[in-house]
């Protein structure tokens, strides 16, 4: 039998006190209204309804049973309508956690946009260079760097493929030179971004060569936008991620180095909160970020720098 309707029905029948009425209100017959009831003491294994020839009588644990089933029933009700409210004009907040680089780059240029479709629905953006607990911390989603969550009540969504790339000012290569093999690494300057993935180790690989190079850093730095600026800047050679440097190498502010060797592939990740029914606030913003990649096609391009 059907829990909710047997719940709805006990709830009728404790406020109209007799059967037939509240078969009458769910639109049922009295025979199916007589099952249900039967079913759900039988359930329950008690005896939830005192029965009479004139009039039906809740037994004490029946009362404390109604109750519930009120509590229940109008919970319900409230969550349908503000979903269907949500559904007719989503609102509420969207709490997202991202690198500072990322947030900059590819998530505060759509929040306009963004905006524009969804007016009701706020974006609070949480720029951390460490990967805060997504429950714990009440976050909505949360974009990551890694190939899985170490909690399994997570879902995680890919974005896309990219990898870290070398990279040098002109001035700071006309000044010292560009490098043509990793050994020629150890005589220049590297600025290091310490929330890498074992920083101070880089794990090359050509074809199936591989060569590792220990870093010996002249900055160090928990943000990559202060490696970017230093490296804009002249100070040395940087390893970041094409997601934060692509634009700065097209257009010719940073230079790739040793291009014919690969560092380990970076997936960028989405990660959220494993719900069977996840908030329509953050399933839209899901969608909109996931459709952005998908249409500025960044994997491709940021796969293309060789």
């Amino acid at each position: 039998m059907d829990r909710l309707t047997s719940m709805e029905l006990f709830v009728a029948v404790a406020e109209l006190g007799t059967l037939n009425k509240a078969a009458e209100k769910l639109d049922i017959s009295n025979a199916a209204a007589t099952r249900h009831i039967t079913a759900l003491e039988t359930r329950l294994n008690v005896r939830l309804i005192e029965r009479s020839t004139r009039r039906l009588a809740l037994t004490n644990i029946g009362i404390e049973y109604y109750k519930k089933c009120k509590s229940f029933l109008a919970e319900l009700d409230q969550s349908e309508a503000e979903i269907t409210s949500s559904a007719v004009e989503p609102e509420g907040t969207v709490t997202i956690t991202s690198s500072i680089s990322f947030a900059i780059m590819h998530i505060t240029p759509l929040i306009p946009k963004f905006n524009k479709l969804y007016p009701k629905i706020k974006i609070n953006i949480v720029g951390a260079n460490r990967y805060y607990d997504i429950i714990d911390s009440n976050i909505d989603i949360a974009i990551r760097t890694r190939e899985f969550e170490p909690d399994s009540n997570l879902t995680i969504r890919k974005l896309a493929t990219t990898h870290r790339i070398l990279a040098a000012s002109y001035d700071y290569i006309k000044k010292r030179g560009k490098p043509k093999s990793i050994e020629e690494l150890e005589g220049h300057d590297i600025l290091l971004y310490s929330h890498a993935n074992n920083p101070r180790n880089l794990s090359f690989q050509k074809g199936d060569e591989i060569k590792n190079f220990a870093i010996d850093p002249i900055l160090e730095t928990n943000d990559g936008q202060i490696v970017r600026a230093a490296a804009l800047g002249g100070s040395g050679i940087l390893i970041q991620p094409l997601y934060i440097i692509y634009q700065d190498i097209v257009e010719g502010r940073l230079i790739p180095i040793l291009t014919d060797w690969k560092l380990p592939e970076l997936t960028v990740n989405i990660a959220f909160q494993s719900r069977q029914f996840m908030p329509i606030k953050n399933r839209l913003f899901i969608d909109f970020l996931m459709e952005d990649f998908k249409n500025k096609e960044y994997e491709r391009y940021w796969n293309s720098i060789q």
